[in-house]
């Protein structure tokens, strides 16, 4: 039975890995993967990590030396990981689609939330303040959504738009067609749009993809989405077009420094994160912790997913979710 090292362990992680699991000892550690920390999986075949593990060719080559032979990503995004030391050595696999309906809805949630300032109301009534001052949203039916990448999540969240009776137009620098949306340039879509929202991968090219000439190109008003990743928008540049009105509000499941912070308790610590704390000031900025994945059925799939790359590998089968350089 090989024994698999499982980095960034949460009690969520757990259940369903433990239940789906029959062929391997998993030896859970809550620590991130990193060069430091690649040592506790020394003498294990296989590594499962996640988003904010540190999987460079550094820590590539200590688990190599360590007997690791596959590295299974249970997330799509594979920004944090350096395939070309991999290349040769260790398999990379990951999760490309556990479950897209559990982003894009989440997405939705942030733009209900923010629109019709929910978070905001639901702390007035608890305090038994019934005013309604202050709460006004608009109607989504025939705004404009514009829907950066359209893989899967994006696909789906295009769907939801289009019952809300929304008008979609889309950008991908490899468009298909899509019932009911309009492929459009990057530019047009960002002067388009009464909503932008992001579900594309972070790569060199979309670093930054939303910076302050992009803001500048929006139209006044605008919503921003983004359950991608954080290092796509110039968090700095955000919170200038929110100053200045440009944005109405941003719905965020990401942030761009987000890797030390994201999926831990620090209510009970001083946070030394100024832009961060700036973000979470403003009335009009909803932010969660990376949750948009966490459905039972993304979970579940996750899980099933991983297991079978593992399960292909060790039999000497193709890996359908290979990652290569």
């Amino acid at each position: 039975m090989e024994t698999i090292a499982f980095f960034d362990a949460k009690p969520y992680d757990k259940i369903w890995f433990d239940q789906l699991n029959t062929e391997y000892t998993l030896n859970y550690f809550e620590n991130n993967l990193n060069a430091s920390t690649a040592v506790l999986a020394r003498g294990c075949a296989g590594v499962c990590a996640f988003v904010h593990d540190e999987i460079n060719a550094e820590t590539i080559e200590a688990l190599h030396a360590g007997g690791c032979r596959i590295i299974a990503m249970r997330c799509a995004g594979v920004n944090n990981v350096d395939a070309k030391a991999a290349a040769g050595r260790i398999a990379i696999v990951r999760v490309p689609g556990y479950s897209p309906h559990a982003v894009a809805e989440h997405t939705m949630a942030l733009l209900l939330a923010l629109n019709r300032k929910v978070h905001r109301a639901w702390a007035r009534t608890r305090d038994f303040n019934f005013s309604l001052s202050g709460l006004e949203g608009v109607d989504l039916y025939a705004k404009t959504a514009g829907i950066v990448g359209t893989g899967r999540i994006g696909r789906a969240f295009a769907a939801i738009c289009r019952g809300f009776g929304m008008k979609v137009i889309c950008y991908d620098p490899f468009p298909i067609a899509l019932e009911g949306c309009r492929n459009v340039s990057l530019e047009t879509l960002l002067e388009q749009s009464d909503v932008i929202s992001l579900h594309c991968p972070l790569t060199r090219q979309s670093y930054h993809m939303l910076d302050t000439m992009a803001f500048l190109k929006m139209k006044r008003g605008v919503f921003l989405l983004n359950t991608s990743r954080g290092a796509l928008v110039d968090t700095e540049a955000l919170l200038h077009a929110l100053n200045s009105g440009r944005v109405r509000g941003a719905g965020l499941d990401v942030y761009e420094e987000e890797s030390e912070l994201f999926y831990e308790d620090w209510s009970g610590s001083i946070v030394r994160d100024d832009v961060l704390s700036l973000l979470l000031s403003k009335p009009n900025v909803l932010l969660t912790s990376h949750q948009a994945f966490l459905t039972e059925e993304a979970l579940r799939e996750i899980a099933r997913e991983t297991l079978k790359s593992f399960d292909d590998f060790f039999a000497g089968r193709p890996l359908e979710n290979e990652v290569r350089a």
